[in-house]
C-alpha cells in the first residue's frame, strides 16, 4: 500500500531551506518506490511544505536512512526551523 508524507517546516529562513531542499527534491526522485516529492511554500507565512508519496512503507523508511535525509534535511534544513511537523498518510478509499 502507497503511502504519503506531508511535511510542514516553520521558518524564518524560508528561502534557504527551499534552496537546501531543491538537491534533496532531486535525490529523492530517484529513490526507488518514490513516487512523488514537491515542494510548497506558504504564499502568506513563512511556512515550507513537502509532499512525497512512496510505493511502499518500506521506500519511506528507506528515504530517512539514506545520505542526502540525513545530511540535508536532519543536518542542515531541521537546525533551521522553529516548528516541524511530520504527517505519514495511508490512502482512504472514500467509495467504501
Amino acid at each position: 500500500m502507497s503511502s504519503t508524507v506531508i511535511a510542514r517546516y516553520v521558518t524564518r529562513q524560508r528561502d534557504k531551506v527551499l534552496e537546501l531542499l531543491g538537491p534533496m527534491a532531486q535525490a529523492s526522485r530517484s529513490e526507488p518506490g518514490c513516487r512523488r516529492y514537491e515542494l510548497y511554500r506558504g504564499v502568506e507565512d513563512d511556512v515550507v511544505v513537502i509532499v512525497e508519496e512512496y510505493a511502499a512503507e518500506a521506500d519511506f523508511t528507506a528515504h530517512c536512512a539514506s545520505e542526502h535525509f540525513q545530511r540535508i534535511v536532519l543536518g542542515q534544513v531541521v537546525p533551521l526551523l522553529e516548528e516541524r511537523l511530520v504527517t505519514r498518510c495511508l490512502r482512504v478509499d472514500a467509495s467504501s
